[in-house]
């Protein structure tokens, strides 16, 4: 699923909603008062249930007849759903840690998979995105410390940006469709994880690597890559 976008009345009563559930306000097994919501929020009967169909769609709320609109169970969620991800960081005081963690394991076991799999299976097209992202990933990284003292947050989020879009493009160069789908949970996201001073060497060492086909360099660099982070 594509990430939500939180836009208007409607993207913040998703917002809302999907945090409460999160933190707890709204626990497992609990039926959501709809009436004392509308009030709460100031929101229609419409926006509410538009909001409820989102969460919904990500298997943390269900309807049913005579029960009303209740929480799941969490075993239930997509857990792997990007904005799932991103709820979850601000879920409490020890879920930031223990969602870095998970994450870090993930990337650790799938990560040099993919490496291995992207110099087997890439193509031309594919050597292509990876230098454009490595390209502009080189770019920023000079501007990424520099925040603090100009004021913004740009030189950061694009270099960002470029490490998630390298990593994008390897998981479509393995030409396996479940593995893109592991997007949210490979791919570098905006979860707070430490990033190296410099990420050019190691994604350079990835993409040397794939380029020339060698399949066991290629896991060697990634796992040189992850334990750089």
């Amino acid at each position: 699923m594509a990430p939500y976008a939180p836009r208007g009345v409607h993207g913040r009563t998703v917002e809302t909603l999907a945090r409460r559930v999160l933190h707890g306000q709204l626990p497992e097994g609990a039926t959501l008062d709809l009436p004392a919501l509308r009030r709460e929020l100031g929101i229609s009967l419409t926006v509410l249930r538009e909001s409820l169909k989102v969460l919904a769609a990500k298997g943390m709320v269900d309807a049913r007849q005579k029960r009303g609109t209740f929480v799941r169970p969490r075993a239930d969620w997509n857990l792997l759903d990007a904005d799932v991800l991103r709820w979850q960081c601000t879920a409490g005081p020890g879920a930031p840690a223990a969602l870095l963690r998970d994450l870090a394991e993930v990337r650790a076991v799938v990560g040099p998979a993919v490496a291995r799999l992207a110099a087997e299976r890439r193509t031309d097209a594919d050597l292509t995105a990876l230098e454009t992202a490595l390209t502009e990933m080189a770019g920023t990284a000079g501007t990424a410390g520099t925040a603090g003292t100009t004021g913004t947050a740009a030189g950061p989020a694009r270099s960002a940006g470029a490490g998630a879009a390298f990593h994008r493009a390897l998981l479509a160069a393995t030409r396996n469709e479940l593995l893109e789908r592991m997007g949210p949970v490979v791919v570098p996201g905006p979860v707070g994880a430490p990033h190296p001073a410099d990420p050019v060497p190691g994604h350079r060492a990835v993409l040397d690597a794939v380029r020339a086909g060698d399949r066991d360099a290629a896991e060697r660099a990634m796992r040189a890559l992850l334990g750089a982070r």
